[in-house]
């Protein structure tokens, strides 16, 4: 009987290939197979060895290469065959990743699963963007939740925003009006500060500062795509100030 392979359900980190952890990288580099999300960084597929076969699975809204479903096959017939599969997911492969439904599938197939995990895509877009997301002066809960999903309005995220408290929305960029329709709905002050990072850890990353009631316009007006966060609280704000004394410090 053919010995099965194993599936490593691998963080990719925010981009950047120096964020990688060490157990990612060699796992890369050493891969026959890796299934791979379209939010990986190039750079980081380079490092792939020159056999290596490489998958795309990546998925946008309304418009999916491969449904979870599927993908979930896939990864349990290539471990069957007695190949080890690198799933390489952007962040890490358990927040917001379906790192827990394919994970599930594997172990009901009776496939070995490693899980890597990676920095995910909120702490490495705050480190990026010089925001913290805990901060003794401004915030000390963090909460991170998605913004594309099936029922957005009849979730419930009252108390997950607010003075002393740190939002974190994930796929969020095409559903900002809403966004911030109820937050402000559930309470939330129009001029609570907003950040958008977009292609955070990225040479072309870029923060988008604003208030709460100008999310929306903030997001169309300079054409935000994914991947992008949306960071909600006053610890955006002292960002501001960080950011305006480094351009003092370079002019002086």
């Amino acid at each position: 009987m053919r010995k099965s392979g194993t599936v490593y359900l691998v963080g990719a980190g925010p981009g950047d290939p120096d964020l990688l952890t060490l157990r990612a990288a060699r796992l890369i580099g050493a891969a026959q197979l890796i299934v791979h999300d379209g939010l990986v960084d190039p750079a980081i597929l380079a490092m792939a060895r020159p056999d290596a076969r490489l998958i795309s699975v990546a998925k946008q809204r309304a418009r999916h290469t491969m449904a979870q479903d599927d993908i979930n096959a896939l990864l349990v017939r290539e471990a069957l065959r007695g190949l080890d599969v690198v799933r390489l997911k952007g962040g890490d492969p358990l927040v917001f990743g379906r790192g827990g439904e394919e994970a599930e599938a594997c172990h009901a197939a009776g496939v070995p699963v490693e899980i890597v995990p990676g920095i995910s895509a909120a702490n490495g877009a705050a480190a990026a963007a010089r925001i913290a997301l805990t901060h003794r002066d401004a915030s000390s809960v963090v909460s991170f939740v998605a913004g594309q999903c099936k029922g957005l309005s009849e979730q419930d995220w009252s108390g997950l925003a607010g003075k002393g408290r740190t939002l974190v929305i994930y796929m969020g960029v095409s559903t900002a009006p809403q966004i911030a329709e109820k937050l402000m709905a559930d309470g939330l002050a129009p001029d609570m500060p907003v950040a958008v990072i977009e292609n955070a850890a990225r040479p072309e990353m870029r923060v988008l500062c604003g208030l709460l009631a100008g999310l929306p316009d903030l997001v169309t007006q300079e054409r935000v795509r994914s991947p992008a966060l949306i960071v909600i609280g006053e610890v955006t704000a002292r960002n501001n100030l960080a950011l305006a004394r480094i351009a003092e410090e370079a002019l002086s």
